[in-house]
């Protein structure tokens, strides 16, 4: 019986030290300190966990692997990476997860939720880690760097991209005619070579592209707009070809 009830949400439990515990999580109250790094705590049993950080220790072993962990809850997830066990079940669109926290994370895509939200432009995202690669746009940090050439990045994955143009990598196939690609949009917009899909169409005209770059240029035509300038002589042109091609006239 649970005679033990908190009179904040009415939760109940069967012991008053449980109650007290509770009712920490309405106070914020952390009475447990470590006296290693000044982390606080509202239980003693998360100070005790907390520790093993410090010391090293790690009690729970796979018998599978024998890799060991510091919460029996971390061994709980490890051990379904061997049994393939995803007990986390999306209610929308039945994917399956082995971790609590990926679910939650994936339930946004559905629900529309995006928590974090960027302090300089108001941007929202439903991934902290998203959210943390977008500040970067505004603070101009890019702490992923080339190895060969020095060039630094923004984002691992696009370093990992950039790489390929010093190994010549070219993972993506075109399965029509075997031709290579070092990215995946390359690769997709080739396709279209095949199936003469143009999914660009200009709103003046109704002509059609299958490259975005393409109906930009395009649209110049109806515009005017000639974006590429020359340094030496101002002269503009619509496309960075042209400019290119004009420029041999100054050296030349």
């Amino acid at each position: 019986k649970k005679q033990h009830r908190c009179e904040k949400c009415s939760k109940q439990f069967g012991r008053l030290g449980h109650l007290k515990a509770h009712m920490r999580t309405h106070t914020g109250e952390k009475p447990y300190r470590c006296e290693e790094c000044n982390r606080r705590f509202s239980r003693k049993s998360h100070l005790k966990t907390h520790m093993r950080t410090h010391t090293g220790e790690k009690p729970y072993i796979c018998e599978k692997c024998r890799r060991q962990f510091i919460q029996l809850s971390q061994l709980r997830e490890h051990v379904r990476t061997h049994t393939g066990e995803k007990p986390y079940l999306c209610k929308y669109c039945l994917k399956r997860f082995r971790q609590l926290s990926p679910l939650k994370v994936h339930m946004r895509t559905h629900t529309g939720e995006k928590p974090y939200k960027c302090e300089a432009c108001s941007r929202q995202f439903g991934e902290m880690g998203h959210l943390k690669k977008h500040i970067w746009s505004h603070t101009g940090e890019k702490p992923y760097k080339c190895d060969e050439c020095s060039k630094q990045f923004s984002q691992l994955s696009h370093l990992k991209m950039h790489m390929r143009t010093h190994t010549g990598e070219k993972p993506h196939i075109c399965e029509q005619c075997n031709k290579q690609f070092s990215q995946l949009v390359n690769l997709r917009t080739h396709m279209r070579t095949h199936t003469s899909d143009k999914p660009y169409r200009c709103e003046t005209c109704d002509k059609c592209f299958r490259q975005l770059a393409h109906l930009k240029d395009h649209i110049r035509t109806h515009t005017g707009e000639r974006p590429y300038i020359c340094e030496k002589c101002n002269k503009c042109f619509r496309r960075s070809a042209h400019l290119k091609k004009h420029a041999r006239t100054h050296t030349s």
